[in-house]
């Protein structure tokens, strides 16, 4: 990561504690630094030095705004002879701010806002907005957006998928409806996690989630071995369907709430310790013996928990078949629901988008932002011993189907 010097003098300073003006100079002062020096990186040389490494020369500077939260900044950004010269800074850090935006100008303009909206608008941007700007910074974000949402999945594998959904409400024909965010995370090949796929539908039904699934695959999603997801039977169905053959982990902490929703209050501390317990099992058979003890103890007390743990307890234990440092993260949806509320603190905002363009506007551009931080970010798996388990569990298969040949000869 680049570093930069910057410098502040005393009226600045000064400044800073005059309220958002203050703050706003501030920003102002340390971009036109920033882009200062990323010119001088870029043609390897600084303002009137003579070296042998210059790469070009400059050319003077074109003026450009910034709508931020702290007001318009005045950006000097610097140009050079040959025209080589550009910065994605700005448009890489202020995707989902101006997503927020767009989402609540949409709604100031197609007349379904509130006063509170118009100015929680106008405070955020400090102006007012055009229907012609709108249309000029929809030009600029959707095909981004876009374009991440539809990539190729081709390049690599990504043997764990998570998918989730979230709802919001989207107007439409002059109603608004309940619409669910279908997403879905994947750890890659690597050990990296990225966010595969974002898609607006009309419900969580085995249609919409096949749709979805469909359209990943598509992209070239492939390598999967385990699907993790809560139990909804839409999504269940969806995954037998179009990823056959491929492990099924049931989210255990949605599995934990349903036992205890079938199990009378007085038991719900006694049982909930219990399950911790057989979900934290060293093995799979240290956790059929736990289940056991669970079945004998609560069977007169809460018979439906326990039809329910019965019934269940094979998905939620699939990830048991993983090697030990893969499971604690990979048995629920956890990772991604911690996403999806930093999404819904954002979506909040708006309460009821205007249209479905501006959901995926604002929801793309903010999961875009995680996936680029992901993806630059620490690990999320040491995957070295998972490809050693693979190529274990692969002889094992071979020397089984030779064994089993042999007997038939």
């Amino acid at each position: 990561m680049a570093q930069y010097q910057i410098t502040v003098d005393g009226e600045m300073l000064h400044q800073l504690f005059r309220g958002d003006e203050g703050v706003g100079k501030l920003l102002e002062s340390v971009l036109n630094q920033v882009l200062e020096a990323q010119v001088t990186e870029h043609i390897k040389a600084a303002p009137f030095e003579r070296t042998d490494d210059r790469a070009g020369y400059r050319n003077g500077y074109r003026e450009r705004e910034m709508k931020t939260r702290v007001g318009t900044l005045e950006l000097r950004v610097p140009r050079v002879r040959s025209g080589s010269f550009s910065t994605e800074m700005f448009d890489r850090y202020q995707r989902s701010e101006q997503a927020l935006v767009l989402a609540l100008m949409e709604m100031v303009i197609n007349g379904v806002s509130t006063r509170k909206v118009r100015r929680i608008t106008e405070e955020l941007c400090g102006t007012s907005f055009s229907k012609s700007t709108v249309s000029e910074l929809c030009k600029a974000l959707d095909p981004v957006v876009s374009a991440w949402n539809g990539r190729t999945l081709a390049d690599k594998r990504f043997p764990f998928v998570v998918v989730d959904a979230m709802q919001l409400k989207i107007r439409k024909e002059r109603r608004v409806v309940p619409q669910s965010a279908l997403i879905a995370v994947g750890v890659n090949e690597e050990g990296y996690r990225e966010v595969l796929g974002l898609m607006i539908g009309d419900s969580e039904s085995e249609a919409t989630w096949s749709e979805f699934f469909r359209w990943m695959i598509d992209r070239g999603l492939h390598g999967v071995d385990l699907i993790v997801s809560d139990h909804h039977g839409g999504l269940v169905n969806a995954v037998k369907r179009h990823f056959q053959g491929i492990a099924w982990q049931r989210c255990q902490v949605h599995f934990m709430r349903n036992i205890l929703d079938a199990c009378p209050k007085r038991y719900h501390d006694g049982l909930k310790a219990d399950l911790r317990l057989l979900f934290n099992a060293p093995n799979i058979q240290t956790a059929r013996d736990l289940l056991d003890d669970i079945v004998t103890k609560y069977a007169q007390k809460a018979p439906r928990a326990v039809s329910c743990l019965e019934a269940g307890f094979d998905d939620a234990m699939a990830v048991m078949a993983l090697p030990e440092p893969y499971r604690r993260r990979l048995r629920s949806t956890n990772g991604l629901e911690r996403l999806n509320r930093e999404v819904r603190r954002r979506e909040r905002v708006i309460g009821i988008f205007p249209n479905v363009d501006s959901a995926l506007r604002l929801l793309g551009a903010m999961l875009m932002e995680q996936d680029e931080e992901w993806s630059t970010g620490r690990l999320y798996f040491r995957m070295d011993l998972y490809w050693e388990y693979k190529q274990s569990e692969s002889k094992g298969k071979t020397g089984d189907a030779e064994l089993q040949r042999g007997a038939a000869a």
